[in-house]
């Protein structure tokens, strides 16, 4: 998913920006009665969660990005995406509160929105609304190539280490609010230009507004935990790419260039946990998805992370829950 290209022997290439700050940051983890209702839901769905498009009709002028109120009164979002099932997106969902509590879930934990608050959800997170009623504020859609790879990288775009869920404080609140009042004005003002000229103004407006996202997201609480230099921004990229099939430490250390011991240190210092726990997490949260929200069978499900045989998965997947893929799959049913 993510877009970074990783070059080895360029090291003076390897800048990572991570800023340091504080926010609060709620996060619940879903009960089980809520999880299996999520499970019940989706298990319709067959051997994938169903994967829900950019909705290109609603957008003004079939530009990749669209912007609006929440709320009723107006469509702002797919209408036969089941959004109190869970589901998958392949682009960006970024909504600004005025009313809460809200509570939205993504890959497996609960999130309490507030007004002033943000979530936001990037291309491949599985998700589920609560009642859309609920949902007041402004809400922005994008799709991944809308904007230039530059700017992808520039705001961090495809950074799933950081938490979906913001919260700006005074002196951040109002200028986000109006980076995104300004996109909203730009979008809906379909005379002024021609297309090709409007279409280079909301690039430039969603650019601004993005990069004072990106700036919270990475001062928040949760994401100073992941501070580190280049060595472990790269790591953690490569893992998102390669973790289905690759879950060697030493083999995204040759990969990136570095000695399997500067890599342990650079994970440890960012995360607290070894290299070899930050890739079996992340295997672990994708067979955990594919157990609660399909109808896979354990053994497609244990290939699909990397594990071609059944019995080391099941293996792997107790020693890390203390249950078997089976077993988990039977507490959500």
């Amino acid at each position: 998913m993510c877009q970074a290209v990783v070059k080895v022997g360029h090291r003076e290439a390897r800048r990572a920006r991570l800023s340091k700050g504080r926010a609060r940051v709620r996060r619940h983890e879903t009960d089980m009665v809520e999880m299996a209702d999520i499970a019940d839901a989706s298990a319709q769905g067959g051997d994938a969660i169903r994967t829900f498009p950019f909705p290109a009709d609603l957008s003004v002028l079939g530009v990749g990005m669209q912007v609006g109120r929440m709320g009723a009164g107006r469509t702002w979002h797919a209408t036969d995406a089941p959004l109190e099932r869970v589901h998958r997106i392949d682009f960006h969902v970024v909504m600004l509160f005025t009313e809460g509590p809200v509570r939205h879930m993504i890959d497996f934990a609960e999130y309490e929105a507030n007004a002033g608050d943000l979530l936001w959800i990037r291309p491949g997170q599985v998700h589920r609304f609560s009642g859309t009623d609920d949902y007041h504020g402004t809400v922005l859609t994008m799709q991944p190539g809308f904007l230039p790879r530059a700017t992808v990288e520039a705001t961090g775009l495809y950074r799933y280490d950081l938490p979906p869920l913001l919260h700006p404080d005074e002196s951040q609140l109002p200028a986000l609010r109006s980076a995104l009042a300004q996109l909203q004005r730009e979008y809906e003002d379909t005379t002024t230009l021609p297309l090709s000229l409007h279409t280079a103004v909301l690039r430039h407006s969603l650019t601004a507004f993005l990069l004072r996202l990106a700036h919270l997201a990475a001062s928040s609480a949760e994401a100073a935990r992941h501070q580190g230099d280049t060595t472990f921004t790269l790591f953690r990229d490569a893992v998102e790419r390669g973790f289905a099939t690759n879950h060697s430490v030493s083999a995204y250390a040759d990969q990136l260039g570095y000695s399997r011991r500067t890599l342990v240190r650079a994970v440890r210092a960012a995360t607290g946990e070894t290299p070899k726990g930050f890739i079996d997490k992340r295997v672990i949260l994708e067979a955990k998805r594919l157990l609660a929200h399909t109808d896979m069978p354990i053994g497609r499900v244990g290939a699909a992370v990397g594990f071609p045989d059944a019995a080391n998965f099941s293996k792997f997947f107790h020693q890390h829950t203390d249950v078997t893929p089976a077993g988990f799959r039977a507490e959500l049913r």
